[in-house]
């Protein structure tokens, strides 16, 4: 690869620091240098939503994992630079075995898909050797390679409720959103992983019930996975708060519900990158978060510096072993053969 003036002076300024690589800014002259190096590497630059607003405007792609790993898989450019964290580049690996992925900084992990170990469902599968087995994307490839039938946030309802009803399911990792999918299936033989993520986790019931008072007239848009979740539900059922303006979303779901809200106002109790992309969706509306704390650092490792390190030295890169993509990417075309595959956290 050639190496300009411009790469050998930022690339000077990159140091590694106690949360990532650090050194550079998301000046126009870094954006136009990282263009260059993609094009010049043949590479697709995706981010995640919750990414850093400057990494998700140099992107070619903004979206959620599941969608970001399927553009990953159709795609013309033979290596997928994923900015968001390992568990989601494995997944752009699994659907995309032949292309090389790249995540600029494989430490940017993820504390909702740590949460549970192969070890440990093997062993929880033991318990009951005829459940299902229903993964959220959120998990790991080992994990997901023993997994019946993958699930995103949007479409975990109907891929529970597609499970014959006699038969047992275990729902992982995240405990709120199989708390939401059992309140919204009503099953009864539905044993939940008790994971979460601890961003979303943080936001909680209280503050989100005092957000609420505060903007009697606003819209909220809650993610499955916070621990607020059922608060919402709960102001919506009480009746302390429009049920009509409570809204239970994966991120995609928020960018589309973005373009149709009625309110100036909406309340987003999910990690605060998100917020970036819902005011490029409804430039009119006050999108405001009900925990500007909610950022998560291993998204945030993903910084100028590691995507211009990522580019130039082709780093650092995610392999997965065959046999298990293979029955990782089958878990997944499982879920899209029920016919919802929906957006993805």
């Amino acid at each position: 690869m050639a190496t300009t003036t411009a790469q050998q002076t930022l690339m000077g300024s990159v140091f590694d620091g106690p949360t990532g690589y650090a050194g550079v800014e998301a000046t126009p002259e870094w954006a136009q240098e990282v263009r260059r190096l993609a094009r010049e590497r043949n590479a697709t630059i995706l981010a995640h939503n919750y990414q850093l607003p400057e990494i998700q405007d140099v992107a070619d792609h903004v979206g959620d994992s599941l969608a970001l790993s399927r553009i990953a898989a159709e795609a013309e450019e033979d290596t997928i630079v994923f900015c968001g964290v390992h568990f989601m580049a494995e997944t752009a690996k699994i659907l995309s075995p032949a292309k090389t992925v790249l995540i600029p900084d494989a430490r940017a992990g993820c504390s909702l898909a740590d949460s549970i170990t192969a070890d440990e469902l093997r062993a929880w599968k033991a318990e009951y050797p005829d459940a299902m087995v229903v993964s959220y994307v959120n998990t790991t490839a080992e994990v997901k390679a023993l997994t019946d039938i993958c699930c995103t946030s949007s479409n975990a309802v109907d891929v529970v409720a597609s499970i014959d009803p006699d038969r047992e399911v275990l729902f992982l990792p995240d405990q709120f959103l199989g708390a939401h999918v059992k309140r919204e299936t009503g099953r009864a033989n539905m044993h939940i992983w008790a994971g979460e993520c601890h961003v979303h986790a943080g936001i909680n019931g209280e503050e989100l019930t005092e957000q609420a008072r505060t903007h009697p007239d606003a819209e909220l848009f809650v993610h499955p996975e916070c621990g607020c979740a059922t608060s919402a539900l709960y102001l919506a059922g009480e009746g302390s708060f429009p049920a009509d303006r409570v809204h239970i979303l994966s991120t995609g779901g928020m960018i589309d519900a973005a373009k149709t809200a009625k309110s100036k106002q909406v309340l987003v109790a999910t990690e605060i990158g998100m917020l970036h992309q819902l005011r490029k969706a409804a430039p009119g509306i006050d999108f405001q978060a009900v925990n500007d704390r909610a950022s998560c650092p291993y998204m945030k490792m993903i910084t100028p510096a590691a995507l211009l390190r990522c580019l130039v030295e082709g780093a650092d890169e995610v392999h997965v072993d065959l046999a298990m993509a293979e029955a990782g990417r089958a878990s997944v075309q499982r879920m899209i053969a029920i016919g919802n595959s929906g957006g993805g956290e």
